[in-house]
């Protein structure tokens, strides 16, 4: 016959049984516990990765604008050089035409949001004004075999403020460029890279440096 167990020892089994569960309890408290603070923790990682890459993304932005604004101050000025120009005697219509053309070819250009993530399209922005800064560049040196027109004031006024602008459009690219690199050096590492992707964000495009940029005009008189 299987001896009964006194009451002293069924306390005990029922205490011990209790002390087993609350251990239990307490081993899943803390199993729980782990769990959330791993996911506040990669919670808080991805936010944290986030907002650095809209910081970084709000620094490209503002660099853009700036950009924007040195080449429609650039856009700007042309006509009334073009006015200028034209009133010298005999002054080269073929100089003339070719600026004409490339401010209307930069006129066209459809400048969206998108543009900065679609190299093509950016490609062909930086083209057209490039073509407009080479036709600029060569009215400039046409302009040296015409003294009259160098000593009018209205001209000087304006060759200086666009000399400025030029100037301005170089750093502000620079700049936009140098916004751009960061930002894409930061989202295609991992696990960035994959945050980047779920939230639609792609490198962006940024100036290349053109062979005519990095060739100074020269300067022929007959």
């Amino acid at each position: 016959m299987k001896k009964e167990n006194t009451p002293l020892q069924q306390a005990e089994q029922v205490v011990q049984g209790h002390m087993n569960e609350v251990k239990k309890m307490k081993t899943g408290y803390v199993i729980l516990l782990v769990i959330v603070l791993i996911i506040v923790i990669l919670i808080a990682s991805v936010i944290g990765r986030y907002n650095q890459m809209q910081t970084k993304k709000v620094d490209v932005e503002t660099a853009w604008s700036q950009v924007e604004n040195q080449y429609q101050r650039r856009f700007d000025l042309i006509p009334n050089l073009v006015s200028t120009v034209q009133g010298a005697a005999n002054f080269e219509k073929s100089t003339l035409t070719d600026v004409i053309e490339a401010r209307a070819k930069v006129g066209q250009m459809n400048v969206t949001p998108e543009t900065l993530t679609n190299p093509e399209a950016f490609a062909k922005f930086q083209q057209a004004q490039d073509g407009l800064s080479s036709a600029l560049s060569r009215l400039m040196v046409v302009v040296e075999r015409y003294p009259d027109l160098k000593a009018n004031q209205n001209f000087l006024e304006l060759q200086a403020q666009l000399e400025g602008t030029e100037n301005r459009v170089t750093t502000e690219r620079g700049r936009f460029n140098d916004s751009v690199k960061s930002f894409n050096a930061y989202i295609v590492v991992f696990p960035n890279n994959i945050l980047a992707g779920m939230f639609g964000m792609k490198p962006i495009a940024y100036f290349q440096a053109t062979e005519e940029a990095q060739t100074a005009p020269k300067v022929q008189f007959d």
